[in-house]
């Protein structure tokens, strides 16, 4: 089996293209995530996330441990069989929505009780628990267990928050079980504190990870101070493993980010969007509830390749948005996921060409135009 690594086949400036390879296969980097948070891309099956261009999605922990419970999913074959996703997947450590979907939570040194969202049932979650359960779930791609830094968070409280993920992190590695093709990421925290953020990526370091996340942005900061953190947190990052930014986000964002040296991103706003009326198209967003596309016959982005865009006219979609059809949801869904995919293909042939700079450009300079109503 191969062994899980990353290899570098490119780089333009501080941006880098590679290729991650895994238990379940190998994926281009830079790479979009969706997110399949119950097993399952909202809205989408399978297949149709595959024909987007995604090779890996997002579960989660929190929300799988709850229900189906990883217990049931291990024995019936791992994550990959039950939704039937043979490729590769990342799962979350379940940490973040600890802390924002659980009730009566109680942190410890040891890790957090706490009880379901869903029927109060108490349940407990520790650094070792966390990597039995993505065990189970048979995930390519453990998380480290971490306490996602609220926002704003004073530099003490920060600083409390950070050592604590890296004892958790510590842990974390010293219960993940070695298997080749499968690996685990270590998370940097540390607020938008330099110094902290500085102190965080040396501990992990020096625990040593096949793969380094940046948490706690994407968290209400803003776009300009998320890329300052980044400004300063990408260089500490280990160059020859992966960087995943976690929970982002925007196109723009990504483009940022990707000019600042990550890797993988994954984020619920293409599918959530969708699911509510909003586009993500080359020239910015479009609100397909709006009335001016109720007589519009040309489709979403005419340089889109999607089913959406391909077989459909905005005036359609507008009307299936403002009747509550399904296949309204399914069709945005699909559109904003192939756009987004569409993005991380034009990246990675940028930064092959070394010409990201004027990709970059281009792509503000789009999304600054907006969607203009045709005379």
């Amino acid at each position: 089996m191969t062994d899980f690594h990353w290899e570098k086949l490119g780089e333009d400036g501080a941006a880098r293209l590679g290729r991650l390879h895994t238990a379940h296969g190998a994926l281009q980097t830079p790479a979009f995530m969706p997110v399949g948070t119950a097993a399952t891309v909202k809205a989408m099956t399978p297949e149709a996330v595959a024909a987007t261009g995604a090779e890996i999605l997002l579960g989660n922990t929190y929300h799988l441990m709850l229900r189906p419970t990883a217990e049931r999913v291990e024995r019936l074959g791992g994550l990959h069989r039950f939704m039937n996703w043979p490729g590769p997947i990342l799962t979350d450590s379940g940490g973040f929505q600890v802390m924002s979907l659980s009730k009566l939570r109680k942190m410890s040194e040891e890790g957090v009780t706490f009880q379901s969202h869903l029927d109060g049932s108490k349940h407990v979650l520790t650094p070792e628990r966390s990597m039995e359960i993505q065990r189970m779930l048979d995930a390519d791609i453990t998380m480290a267990f971490d306490e996602c830094t609220p926002y704003p968070a004073s530099e003490r409280q920060a600083e409390e928050s950070m050592r604590l993920s890296m004892r958790w992190a510590l842990r974390s590695k010293e219960a993940f079980a070695e298997r080749p093709g499968y690996g685990l990421f270590g998370i940097v925290q540390g607020s938008t504190y330099e110094a902290l953020r500085a102190d965080s990526a040396t501990r992990l370091r020096e625990i040593g990870f096949d793969g380094y996340a940046v948490g706690g942005l994407a968290v209400g900061e803003g776009q300009a101070e998320m890329f300052r953190v980044l400004d300063f947190t990408t260089p500490l990052l280990p160059g020859n493993r992966p960087r995943y930014l976690m929970g982002v986000g925007k196109p723009a964002d990504i483009v940022g980010a990707v000019l600042r040296g990550i890797d993988m991103f994954d984020c619920v706003l293409p599918t959530r969007s969708g699911r509510t009326g909003q586009a993500f198209t080359r020239h910015g967003p479009v609100n397909i509830r709006n009335a001016r596309h109720q007589d519009d016959p040309r489709p979403l982005d005419e340089a889109c390749s999607c089913p959406a865009c391909r077989q459909y006219s905005r005036a359609y979609l507008h009307h299936l948005a403002r009747s509550g059809e399904v296949l309204g949801l399914m069709l945005m869904t699909w559109h904003n996921l192939h756009y987004y995919q569409d993005l991380m293909r034009g990246l990675r042939a940028a930064i092959a060409e070394r010409r990201l700079s004027a990709f970059a450009a281009d792509f503000a300079e789009r999304q600054a135009a907006g969607d203009i109503a045709p005379l």
